[in-house]
C-alpha cells in the first residue's frame, strides 16, 4: 500500500483533532464552500467507501418519516412493523437502528436498499455541503472513522490556514 496522505490515517486523525477544532472554528466559510465540492471529488477518486463501510458499522443513521415511509414500502412492510423490526428512539428522540452494524449491510459491504436509503447515508459524510461547519462536533466525530472526512479535512486545514 502507498504511504500517502491516508497512511495510518486514523492515528493522524486522533492527534489532528485539537488542530481541525480550531480550523473549523475559524474557517472562511466561503473559502470552504469554494473548495470544498473539488475536494470531495478527489476524496471519493482516492477512497472506496466499499472498502471501509465504518459508517454502516459503527453508526446509525437518522431514520426521519419520509426515510421510513420509503424504506418499509420498499421492503413491502408496514410502517409500525418496521419501526418494531429495526428502529428504536435515540435519547434526541430520532429514530435509529437498534442494531450495529447496519441490518441492511451485507458482507461485502453492499447495502441491501441502497437506491432507497435514509437521506443520512445518501448525504454522508456531508463533505460537499455545509454542514461541514455547521456542525463542527459531528465533522470532527466524522473525521475519526471516516477516511474522507479525515482527507477533506485534513485538506482544508492545510490548504486555508
Amino acid at each position: 500500500m502507498e504511504k500517502g496522505p491516508l497512511h495510518n490515517w486514523e492515528k493522524k486523525s486522533a492527534e489532528k483533532q485539537k488542530l481541525f477544532r480550531r480550523f473549523l472554528q475559524r474557517a472562511d466559510k466561503n473559502k470552504v464552500l469554494k473548495v470544498l465540492p473539488d475536494l470531495h471529488e478527489e476524496a471519493f477518486e482516492k477512497i472506496d467507501c466499499l472498502q471501509c463501510a465504518n459508517c454502516c458499522k459503527n453508526y446509525s443513521p437518522r431514520f426521519k418519516t419520509p426515510d421510513i415511509k420509503r424504506i418499509s414500502k420498499h421492503l413491502k412492510m408496514k410502517e409500525g412493523s418496521f419501526i418494531e423490526q429495526y428502529l428504536q428512539l435515540d435519547h434526541e428522540g430520532d429514530y435509529v437502528l437498534k442494531t450495529k452494524p447496519c441490518a441492511f449491510l451485507g458482507a461485502d459491504n453492499y447495502c441491501s436498499i441502497y437506491e432507497v436509503r435514509p437521506s443520512d447515508c445518501s448525504r454522508f459524510p456531508y463533505t460537499d455541503e455545509d454542514v461541514i461547519l455547521k456542525r463542527p462536533d459531528l465533522t470532527l466525530k466524522n473525521s475519526t472513522f471516516c477516511p474522507i472526512t479525515y482527507f477533506v479535512l485534513d485538506r482544508l486545514s492545510a490548504d486555508l490556514k
